[in-house]
């Protein structure tokens, strides 16, 4: 092919094991594709940023644009390792990518919804809720996530923090926003937002939900608003009548950032198979704290040193995440397939160093 060519052709991308098939138009991403197809591959951010996407090609030409290092170094690049949300296929392209599944996939949809309730959680975390369009159901799993569309075309992503089956009781969407000193989104829920508020929304997005043909036992694991999408998962457990034993891990520099603690103690009370360790990192004499301390992810560590038998879902700040998958496929023998993310990337975050071959 060369750029002369009127027409080029779009290129079959195969992913193994699971046998599905779709095809990817010239300057698309495969994540794009995919999820243009209804094809459910593993990705959180879209932007090169957290790494959730990567897979290995087994066969065929990728072409990455902008990402971070972190995400897909040069030697994992050597060894075929590609980002589906950057890359580009530049022929047809076989991946292996074991998070690949049909349920995952649910139509994107874009819509107003309204903002009804303002609730300030702490400091710096405000809860929203937005409804829907009249007598409309939003489709997504727990732990996905919504982008809002802002006036200028710009987006911001933010997880729903109810189940979907809440939806009709809860009075729609239940979205939990951190402050950001400057944050062109956050700045106006904080300062000038106003119930009743119209806002757009386009999804649901994201890989992160609870695969439930598995029997194996469960670690959530949280930091600050990372808790909203575990909020859901737990939910939805819930609701569903599944018993898997599942732990939380909630860490948070001080005890305040615990915002819906009695949320989860109440519902430990109701559910016997889940279990709650909260985990402060920086607490004060003032705060009084007589719990877990140190980094959340080394307390997982702590009380489960072989996690070869489990599945862990991690929320919140990138470098609690990848700590956290580095730290349990090379010391508890997490197998890398069973470690379900989806790390909260920021505007700054996003911003690309050079891509050095």
């Amino acid at each position: 092919m060369t750029s002369s060519d009127t027409a080029t052709p779009a290129f079959q991308i195969t992913v193994k094991p699971s046998g599905r098939l779709f095809t990817a138009n010239p300057d698309e991403t495969m994540l794009a594709a995919g999820i243009r197809a209804g094809v459910g591959l593993p990705y959180g951010c879209k932007d090169g940023a957290c790494g959730s996407c990567k897979c290995k090609k087994l066969e065929g030409v990728v072409v990455h644009g902008p990402h971070q290092s972190k995400a897909l170094s040069p030697e994992e690049e050597a060894l075929g390792f590609v980002l589906t949300c950057c890359g580009i296929a530049h022929s047809d392209v076989v991946l292996e990518s074991r998070q690949v599944t049909s349920e995952g996939a649910l139509p994107i949809r874009k819509m107003p919804t309204r903002v009804t309730l303002m609730e300030k959680m702490s400091a710096d975390v405000m809860l929203l809720k937005l409804q829907l369009p009249a007598n409309d159901t939003f489709a997504y799993h727990a732990g996905q996530y919504v982008e809002f569309i802002l006036r200028d075309g710009a987006r911001r992503s933010y997880s729903m923090a109810n189940a979907p089956h809440t939806q009709a009781a809860g009075g729609g969407l239940e979205l939990h926003i951190r402050y950001m000193p400057g944050g062109k989104f956050t700045e106006h829920v904080f300062n000038a937002m106003k119930e009743k508020e119209i806002l757009r929304i386009e999804g649901p997005y994201g890989s992160f939900f609870l695969r439930e043909d598995s029997p194996k036992p469960i670690v959530l694991l949280a930091s600050g608003t990372g808790f909203a999408p575990i909020k859901a998962v737990i939910e939805h457990m819930q609701f569903k009548g599944i018993t898997r034993p599942a732990t939380l891990y909630w860490g948070g520099r001080r005890p305040a950032d615990l915002y819906m603690d009695a949320w989860v103690k109440a519902k430990v009370a109701e559910m016997p198979n889940l279990s709650y360790v909260p985990v402060i990192s920086d607490a004060l004499t003032v705060d009084g704290w007589t719990g877990r301390t140190g980094f959340v992810h080394q307390s997982v560590l702590q009380d489960f040193p072989d996690l070869s038998g489990y599945q862990v879902y991690a929320c919140g700040a990138p470098i609690v995440v990848d700590s956290a998958k580095a730290a349990y496929t090379t010391q508890a023998d997490l197998p890398e397939d069973e470690f379900y993310a989806d790390a909260f990337i920021t505007e700054a975050d996003k911003v690309h160093e050079p891509v050095t071959a």
